[in-house]
């Protein structure tokens, strides 16, 4: 019986292939995370020279590599209501302005209630099943923009803009004390704490490359208002960041070690900025989010305003 031509792959091991693990191979030809590809293997939709393959196969130049898709699962996630703003839809990808208070994907302590399984309905998909189409992550407490895959072959390319760098965030996020410098560049990685597993660190024996840029947008007595562009994305930068220099996100109780100001239920930070090439065509996408109205008062109290060409 053949196979269904939309649900069919086929490619010849060249060169530059041989040698290589099966799974990885195919994932690259395929446009597949390796995890989809391994599945696709142990499913037994996958064929070496029309023999059932393994994932550990150490491919051999000229031999012919056949798959099958099949049908698309369905979502490991049940859609719930929840609190969000759509920003932009397409096909392809979902553009989100994510609420304060809100995770992103299920984790142990927060199975449901979380923006994955909002947007399950709106096709949200690729990458890991249990966080279907989520290309990047913020906090909790963080607000924003984030931008959501709508299956694997998107999933893929966002990740890859993401590796290269070509995904730029900008974020709105007020200090604690006087920053001294009005600009500058923060190079210094971050993994696991050595001694405290739940907190990231600059004091680390697995350290990743992570690079902040800031700017001064304001100042007032106790505070600075900067803005923020990542170059690269590991977990609480932002925050590991400014508090390794002795300059906590305000109301950031986990890092800043104080009890928020009064009058600030959070901490203050807020992804404003997106852009990224579309997966589809590296059409330029761009998007903005004005600052919440929570933190806005807070600004307001002190005195402090952004400028919208900032």
């Amino acid at each position: 019986m053949r196979l269904e031509p939309e649900r069919e792959g086929f490619f010849t091991v060249v060169p530059d292939e041989a040698g290589a693990r099966l799974d990885v191979v195919l994932a690259a030809r395929a446009g597949l995370s390796r995890a989809a590809a391994q599945r696709l293997i142990e499913q037994g939709r996958v064929t070496v020279g029309r023999q059932p393959a393994r994932k550990r196969h150490a491919l051999r130049l000229g031999e012919d590599v056949a798959w099958q898709r099949g049908p698309v699962p369905p979502s490991a996630l049940t859609a719930e209501d929840v609190p969000y703003a759509m920003v932009y839809e397409d096909e392809w990808l979902l553009v989100v302005d994510k609420p304060a208070g809100l995770v992103v994907h299920p984790a142990p302590g927060n199975e449901h209630g979380t923006l994955a399984q909002g947007l399950v309905a709106h096709g949200a998909g690729g990458g890991h099943e249990l966080r279907p189409g989520i290309v990047h992550r913020l906090d909790k407490d963080t607000s924003g923009l984030l931008v959501v895959a709508k299956g694997e072959p998107a999933y893929q390319a966002l990740v890859a803009a993401m590796e290269r760098r070509e995904v730029k965030r900008v974020y709105v996020t007020l200090l604690r004390d006087a920053l001294p410098q009005d600009e500058g560049t923060i190079d210094a990685p971050i993994g696991r704490h050595v001694r405290d597993r739940k907190r990231m660190s600059l004091h680390t024996t697995a350290g990743k490359p992570a690079v902040t840029h800031f700017r001064v947008l304001g100042r007032a007595p106790g505070y600075t208002l900067v803005r923020v562009q990542l170059e690269t994305g590991r977990t609480h930068q932002i925050r590991v960041h400014f508090a390794a220099l002795g300059y906590p996100v305000a109301g950031d109780v986990q890092y800043g070690g104080r009890e928020r100001p009064e009058g600030l239920g959070r901490q203050f930070l807020h992804a404003a900025q997106l852009a990224f090439p579309h997966p589809e065509d590296g059409r330029q996408m761009s998007f903005a989010s004005p600052l919440p109205p929570d933190l806005q008062a807070f600004l307001t109290g002190l005195g402090l305003r952004i400028d919208p060409r900032s």
